[in-house]
């Protein structure tokens, strides 16, 4: 900011400049002895015969007197100036008594006229491009290139080595890599590659890293790009871009070009209401003729990314631009226990940490996901001043990243905390109960997130495919906590509202969507969701009326069936769930082995304090130790560096006070004076000649 200031004073400066030397130029080229009159005045002067000399120069009259004085007036318009010479002007000079002088100017006058103008246009020509090509400005008139990375492939580049639960896809995108690095193999067969990869897969899971794996695998250069980067609000900016980055592209064939939110770009043309000759259109066009035309981008692989592959346009994902389409799917057991071991390599575990363990209890996380937990985990511990990440660390950074953070600060009535316990204690025992429901893995009515408690459940195995029953399971959850709450506190709040909204959505995506109702049958009613406001002017209901009416019917039927169930749980269940719930208010939050036990009677609630107690002060003894270790190993390095500094200070001082003897300081440091000595150590062994003669050497050296 500073150098833009003071680049504007110059170009100020120089302006001031330029403008003071054009007034002095002019001023050269007038006669400053001259007295401006009126019109009228002029041609009084002229008929009394006061000038000597007429000039006149289009609208300008110059009289000069016999004195030399010089006058000048200006006609408003050319017939004045007509009258002046009819009437006046040619009977004096017919009478010669007046010369009159209208040669047109010397070249040099001209000159100077024109001079002042010439450098007027100069420099502000020059003042514009130099603001132009000032910081950000510069890029005024670029509007037309990419804006593309470029990274070059070196060491430090990534490859299929560091990437972890992806095995299918690192397959499929290894063709490219070996056409790449081998492409005449592909040509003795006649087979083409695929122009095109688009890589599909929700956030987080790793799509664009997998990209930067194949370049750094196959070595070529590697462009990177945004969708978004493409469209601007003037015209023909986005096609220019295109155009720009794959000219760039060519000159570093091969090469991988990755646009990212490719979606952003790419959405199929003509869907909304400003017709289809907008700014993206054409840019969607530029890139389609780019990526199949005429002239070919041999050498070219283009990766793309995005998570809405509905609402790219067909000729897009047709053969011949993105030939592949490969889905990065959210990982299984076994790659989320690849990326905890790739994600934990360089970090200091504890014991206790199994990767195994923690794939287990991840379900559903993304590849950041991971990333996230496992670095919320080592800033947890550096928070406690440990050395090594614990079980309990990561266990927090888990419920951290799923729920938030604890607010233990708030401030809750005795009341509101009764009630959050009930209403999670109906969540857990209704779990609990349930055949084939998933096994609960903690309860807590500590304030996280927006939430004021929460309860949770991990899943025993990955699942990719929901059931009827486990749908109502998953109903009769959500509906756990409104049920408890009328049970014991013969009242309901508000606090269940997302559990009904969540329940409510289930209900009808299985009797709209899946077909689940027996009354309505196996029909589908849900209308595909148009993202486009254009199209949506065009759609309509596909059922009825009276079939809204059916669904909605049932939806409620659904929701009241098991909203009985569940009350039938809670019931039965009833001494199991008081005493979760009296434990939730003396400790607030339970584990998966505390609740298994309160729920089959093995412990009651006083027992779960008393644990909970001796297990906190398990690990404030741990705290100490570990801080007191971490203590104790910092202040042996502290004491080995102070002692090394000792040792180079102390050879320092025999340096300064026998600069040319000291075996120790011929070892320890050279004599970089002479670097023709060949002076052997001396050794006990060796005869004093041979010490003399060194000696009488060094002298004479």
């Amino acid at each position: 900011m500073k150098n833009f200031g003071r680049s504007i004073g110059v170009y100020v400066l120089v302006f001031v400049a330029v403008l003071s030397l054009s007034m002095l130029f002019r001023n050269m080229g007038t006669n400053a002895d001259y007295k401006e009159i009126k019109f009228s005045q002029f041609a009084s002067h002229l008929e009394a015969g006061d000038y000597e000399k007429v000039s006149i120069n289009e609208r300008e009259l110059t009289g000069v007197k016999s004195n030399g004085d010089t006058e000048i007036a200006y006609s408003p318009s050319a017939l004045e100036i007509n009258w002046l010479e009819n009437t006046i002007l040619f009977p004096m000079i017919d009478e010669h008594k007046i010369e009159l002088d209208s040669d047109p100017p010397k070249s040099e006058y001209s000159l100077i006229n024109l001079l002042p103008t010439i450098l007027m246009v100069i420099a502000m020509g020059f003042l514009f491009y130099f603001m132009m090509s000032q910081g950000g400005n510069k890029q005024a008139f670029q509007f037309g290139k990419n804006r593309a990375r470029l990274y070059k492939s070196d060491a430090k580049s990534i490859t299929f080595d560091d990437v972890a639960g992806l095995e299918e896809e690192k397959v499929e995108l290894s063709e490219i890599v070996d056409f790449l690095k081998n492409p005449i193999k592909y040509d003795k067969l006649g087979a083409r590659i695929p122009k095109g990869v688009l890589l599909v897969g929700q956030p987080g899971t790793g799509k664009t890293y997998i990209s930067r794996a194949t370049a750094g695998e196959a070595g070529v250069p590697f462009f990177t790009i945004s969708g978004s980067d493409f469209v601007e609000m003037f015209v023909g900016v986005g096609a220019s871009r295109v155009r720009d980055l794959f000219s760039e592209a060519k000159k570093n064939a091969p090469c991988i070009v990755f646009i990212d939110e490719i979606d952003a770009v790419g959405r199929r043309r003509g869907a909304g209401l400003g017709g289809g000759n907008d700014e993206r259109e054409q840019t969607l066009n530029q890139l389609l003729v780019e990526m199949d035309g005429f002239d070919g981008n041999l050498g070219i692989i283009i990766l793309a990314a995005t998570n809405r592959p509905d609402v790219l346009d067909p000729a897009l994902l047709r053969p011949g631009r993105f030939d592949r389409q490969i889905v990065i799917g959210m990982p299984d057991i076994k790659g989320r226990e690849e990326l905890f071991r790739l994600y934990t390599k360089n970090k200091p575990l504890a014991e206790d940490v199994s990767p195994e363990i923690l794939a287990k209890r991840t379900p559903g996380f993304s590849p950041a996901d991971i990333e996230n937990l496992i670095n919320e985990a080592a800033l947890l511990t550096a928070r406690r001043n440990g050395t090594k990440i614990r079980m309990d660390e990561i266990e927090e950074a888990t419920t951290k990243v799923m729920a938030g953070p604890q607010k233990k600060s708030r401030v809750i009535s005795d009341a509101e905390r009764k009630l959050t316990a009930y209403h999670e204690a109906g969540h857990a025992i209704v779990m609990r109960a349930t055949p084939d429901a998933d096994p609960v893995h903690q309860i807590t009515i500590i304030p996280r997130g927006m939430a004021g408690g929460f309860t949770m459940w991990l899943p025993e195995e990955d699942r990719f495919f929901e059931t009827k029953g486990h749908m109502i399971n998953t109903i009769k959850h959500l509906l756990g906590g409104r049920v408890a709450e009328e049970l014991k506190l013969e009242d309901i709040s508000t606090g269940a509202s997302n559990d009904l909204e969540r329940a409510t959505g289930i209900a009808r995506q299985m009797i709209t969507k899946y077909g689940f109702s027996e009354k309505l049958g196996p029909v589908s009613f849900s209308s595909n969701d148009e993202v486009f406001l254009g199209r949506d002017f065009s759609t309509r209901q596909n059922f009825s009326e009276e079939v809204a009416a059916e669904v909605d019917h049932e939806i409620k039927r659904l929701l009241e069936e098991c909203y009985a169930e569940t009350r039938r749980i809670l019931q039965e269940n009833d001494a199991a769930f008081e005493r979760v719930a009296q434990a939730l208010l003396l400790v607030e939050t339970l584990d998966g082995d505390q609740f298994e036990r309160l729920f089959t009677g093995e412990i009651d609630p006083e027992g779960i304090k008393q644990e909970v107690e001796e297990e906190l002060r398990n690990i404030e003894s741990r705290n100490k130790e570990e801080a007191a270790e971490s203590k104790r190993i910092e202040e042996q390095k502290m004491k080995e560096l102070e002692e090394q500094m000792k040792k180079l200070q102390e050879q320092a001082r025999q340096n300064a006070n026998d600069p040319f003897g000291g075996d120790n300081n011929d070892q320890d440091f050279p004599d970089f004076r002479r670097p023709t000595d060949k002076r052997q150590p001396k050794t006990s062994e060796a005869p004093e000649e041979a010490t003399d003669d060194q000696g009488r050497d060094d002298q004479e050296n």
